[in-house]
């Protein structure tokens, strides 16, 4: 009777230790989604701010377009260094000192005097953005095992995109709402940043063990050869791990040519609805504004997020692959669809731009849950960071280029097309990965 009676109390332990186990899991998710909600109004507002730019400075598209290619390659490289970075010192460290930094810089960047200020300090906030995603990852990936990583993913993706959402909306607001200058676009929506990365650094805590819990890693959890004693690795080491992971490469790849497709729209397609075209639209455009058509592309590609993370675990079996192909070619169709639709047509433009981020960004979260499947949890900081490597080095050489095209043409709807053909390269790619 005794030993039955110490049964069902070591259960009850056992039943209650996972439970708290389970709600701290949560906690950290919801640390890391709150901080991250706030990353992108450090960067994501730029397409806002052009419009005054190019009239104080005087400058063409295509400038611009350097202006935030020097962001995007900046953000690059410090993905391929400040992944590493979250693995060796810690996600919760690195990622709120640069929501701290971000938003200092972003101030600096208000006070420019010309196009080469502005891309210098622009530049700087890049690589201080950079501090965010990597070691966020690197800190979900302890906390959560396998079998949880695409839905994991896909709601820390759904905060990056909630986070485009709320950008959007605090750039109108600071520019048409309170008819503040492009500078304030910089100064106001980061002071949330400043928040986030404060209250994450409070609440968020490294691994399980520091709590007293058990990991909920096992041997299983290390796929494609990544020992168990990864965290004794030294630097090189991991990347030495990460870089000869041929899949890996082959997603970075794939990611590339998904966020050259993401930012195409992110920074020009404010432009083309705050221009002359949309600006002028009439019939129903008297009750829904053509400036807060734009909002309706981050809500698309929030809810796309939170959807294919759990496509990728429970209708492909945690094949990332199909669910990244799927999505894509569905962007390609909506974004071809897209560029036929004329200025002044509101409500299908509204609808059919929803669906352009639902399908364009709904892949990240595959992506992201792809880098641990393959290099294993104590290595997904470093490869989070070299993948996003890929998709910052991609993005930026496509800014330009869209920039050039709409110069030439004077026809800002170009873009569609341009995110059109990077769609369909994206989800040729990623065909080959196969895993």
């Amino acid at each position: 009777m005794n030993y039955a009676q110490q049964s069902v109390a070591v259960k009850s332990d056992a039943d209650k230790t996972q439970k708290s186990f389970r709600r701290t899991q949560w906690r950290m998710l919801l640390a890391a989604m709150f901080c991250y909600l706030f990353f992108y109004t450090g960067r994501q507002t730029f397409g806002f701010a052009i419009p005054g730019i190019q009239e104080e400075f005087g400058v063409s598209k295509e400038t611009m377009g350097w202006v935030s290619a020097a962001l995007l390659w900046c953000y690059a490289i410090g993905q391929a260094i400040n992944g590493n970075i979250g693995d060796k010192f810690g996600g919760r460290r690195v990622m709120s000192a640069g929501a701290i930094l971000s938003c200092g810089a972003n101030w600096a960047v208000s006070f420019s005097t010309g196009v080469v200020s502005l891309g210098a300090l622009w530049g700087l906030n890049g690589y201080f953005q950079a501090l965010g995603w990597a070691p966020g990852s690197r800190l979900l990936s302890n906390w959560f095992g396998k079998n949880d990583r695409g839905k994991i993913f896909g709601f820390y993706v759904f905060a990056a995109g909630m986070a485009s959402v709320l950008s959007f909306v605090t750039s109108i607001i600071v520019v048409h709402t309170l008819e503040l200058n492009w500078r304030w676009i910089f100064r106001l929506p980061v002071l949330l940043m400043l928040v986030g990365g404060i209250a994450f650094y409070l609440i968020a805590r490294e691994r399980p063990e520091d709590l007293g819990f058990v990991s909920p890693h096992d041997a299983e959890d290390e796929d494609d050869g990544a020992a168990a004693g990864a965290a004794d690795e030294t630097s090189w080491q991991r990347y030495k791990a990460v870089l000869s992971n041929w899949r890996l490469l082959l997603g970075g790849v794939a990611i590339g040519f998904q966020n050259s497709a993401r930012y195409g729209l992110l920074v020009w397609v404010p432009v083309h609805f705050l221009g002359g075209d949309w600006a002028s639209a009439s019939g129903s455009a008297a009750i829904i504004d053509p400036k807060w058509v734009s909002v309706a592309l981050p809500v698309g590609m929030a809810i796309g997020a939170a959807t294919n993370g759990w496509v990728s675990d429970n209708i492909f079996g945690s094949k990332r692959y199909l669910a990244i192909v799927l999505y894509m070619v569905l962007a390609t169709i909506t974004s071809l669809y897209m560029y036929t639709i004329p200025a002044g047509e509101i409500y299908l433009g509204l609808g059919v731009l929803f669906l352009c981020g639902f399908f364009v960004y709904g892949p990240q979260s595959s992506f992201w849950a792809l880098c641990p499947d393959l290099v294993g949890n104590k290595r997904a900081g470093t490869a989070v960071g070299i993948m996003n490597f890929f998709a910052y080095l991609f993005a930026g050489l496509g800014e330009p280029l869209i920039g050039s095209f709409m110069d030439t043409h004077n026809d800002t709807s170009l873009v569609f097309l341009i995110v059109a053909a990077a769609s369909a390269s994206s989800a040729t790619v990623a065909l080959f990965i196969r895993r």
